[in-house]
């Protein structure tokens, strides 16, 4: 099989054994919905490992698109649709306003800053529980999903089938901006910012522009995550949901969008049945599997088979 046909089969028969999985066992719906939707945050993430800077706290975006599709269903009782489209706009949003002040660090001070905001979301929304919810959160009512009401087996059947075809075609945004102009510039950032700056092109707007983009699929990822729960809390936004992030990015490898999803659905059901069998014990489960990754495959679980699959030689 040409090397070009071979990524597109691997996913294609992918999503075909979800809906086949998810189909046979209708329990396992949730769990693999929370995997891509986390698939998806996590393909945010990746935009901005691919110019050398990890942030430590871009579960904030996903908790603002979670709460914006909560207080909007609350409100207005919109469609799932519009729901989560409302949830990435609002995160975008978010995100190119706080990349203003955000362009302007690297490394370490990228990082923390971006643990900074998301701990104040995260104290606001514990404070201010008249609005918010406080620590239970907010639950909000199941919407229609294209206009047609749902009971909640068929709710969440459509929502992962959008949930799967929403996953494709971020892997393969992700994937043509990497290609793009501004995706070349934005990795020239990780290897020589001054040099990329002689050529006349802007770091700073180069790196916004990523920035924006890691945001806004964190946020869709954060609205997909909203309606499979049905109920947003702050926990959404703690620096824990961000280090989990930040944990698959390096457990499915951050060298591909696909990575993301792999790792994505390793860590889920990882967890799920650690937590089912180790109570109270499932984080150092979690840990030993990265710490193996970290030695046989510091590229990522992708990276063990990226050869193959671009029909490289051993």
């Amino acid at each position: 099989m040409a090397a070009s046909l071979r990524l597109p089969m691997l996913v294609a028969v992918l999503v075909a054994a979800v809906l086949a999985v998810t189909q046979a066992e209708p329990w396992m719906k949730t769990p693999v919905l929370l995997a891509l939707a986390n698939g998806m945050a996590v393909a945010g993430v990746i935009v901005l490992v691919r110019a050398g800077q990890v942030s430590f706290g871009h579960a904030l975006y996903a908790c603002l698109s979670g709460y914006a599709v909560a207080f909007a269903g609350r409100a207005w009782h919109l469609d799932a649709l519009l729901l989560i489209a409302l949830g990435t706009v609002a995160a975008a949003l978010a995100g190119a306003l706080i990349g203003l002040f955000m362009v302007r660090y690297r490394g370490i001070f990228f990082g923390m800053l971006n643990l900074a905001f998301s701990m104040v979301l995260f104290s606001v929304l514990g404070k201010f529980g008249g609005v918010t919810g406080g620590t239970d959160g907010l639950r909000f009512d199941r919407p229609t999903f294209g206009g047609v009401p749902l009971e909640r087996e068929g709710f969440e059947t459509a929502l992962l089938v959008l949930a799967l075809a929403l996953a494709v075609v971020v892997g393969w945004l992700v994937m043509r901006y990497f290609a793009s102009v501004n995706g070349q510039a934005l990795a020239a950032i990780k290897t020589n910012e001054t040099r990329l700056e002689y050529l006349g092109i802007s770091a700073k707007r180069v790196f916004w522009g990523g920035y924006v983009l890691s945001a806004t699929l964190c946020g869709l990822g954060g609205s997909v995550f909203a309606l499979t729960q049905g109920l947003v809390t702050p926990e959404m936004g703690y620096w824990v949901r961000s280090g989990e992030i930040v944990f698959i990015a390096i457990l499915g490898g951050s060298g591909h969008a696909l990575g993301a999803f792999i790792g994505a659905f390793v860590f889920e059901f990882v967890k799920l049945y650690a937590a089912a069998l180790l109570t109270g014990a499932w984080q150092m489960v979690l840990g030993l599997v990265l710490i193996v990754m970290v030695f046989v495959a510091p590229t990522g679980i992708f990276g063990l088979f990226e050869k193959k699959l671009r029909g490289a030689k051993a």
